[in-house]
């Protein structure tokens, strides 16, 4: 009698996101901003203080912030007000703000004997990483939204991106600053960025009187 080959089987593995939160990571609200930035200066952590200012300010992904070379914002010995790169993603220009207290603590930053001949503006402790890797980024955000009570598993990487975009949106409701300042082509994607939906949309327009 024949016996079909019948497929092995296999035991059954755990999904790589069991017990995790999906989806889309909360943006920081401006009391965490401020609890962040306070202990990290108590703490006179020069270089996740200007990596933490310039995170939220320049709105950048981590595969591009961590890629930061210091003549992308620095010139004429001093931190530029505005600069500009090419994300790595998009293949397209986008320009960011480098506010007052940025500027600050970037130079503080630059003053570390680390930072003494480094073309990178985070560059690696190891010889063979010329800078710090998205997975070490990602492991700093861990450990700021821990330092302050916050869950970790409700914040990644990209809250500290979408942190300055919500608040842009929520104090003015300009979804097209937002789209711009994201560099996106599509109304759609900037909506399904911010997550906006009909209730946001219905505050904005019970907002205005004709």
């Amino acid at each position: 009698m024949t016996i079909a080959n019948l497929p092995a089987i296999r035991a059954c593995r755990p999904a790589w996101n069991k017990g995790r939160v999906v989806g889309q990571k909360r943006p920081l609200m401006p009391k965490h901003v401020w609890a962040i930035r306070v202990r990290l200066e108590i703490a006179e952590n020069h270089r996740d203080l200007a990596l933490f200012n310039l995170a939220i300010d320049s709105k950048l992904r981590g595969c591009d912030l961590v890629k930061l070379k210091v003549a992308d914002i620095y010139s004429s010995g001093q931190v530029k007000e505005r600069a500009s790169i090419i994300q790595s993603k998009t293949q397209r220009s986008v320009r960011f703000e480098i506010t007052e207290g940025t500027r600050k603590s970037i130079l503080r930053w630059m003053e570390e004997p680390l930072m003494i001949g480094t073309e990178f503006l985070w560059p690696g402790r190891f010889h063979e990483r010329l800078h710090i890797s998205t997975r070490q980024y990602a492991r700093l955000v861990h450990e700021w939204v821990k330092s302050i009570g916050l869950d970790p598993t409700s914040f990644g990487t990209h809250s500290m991106r979408r942190t300055k975009f919500a608040q842009v949106y929520r104090k003015t409701g300009n979804l097209r600053a937002v789209q711009l300042l994201l560099g996106h082509t599509k109304m759609d994607s900037t909506l399904r960025y911010l997550g906006v939906e009909l209730e946001d949309a219905l505050a904005i327009s019970e907002a205005v009187e004709i």
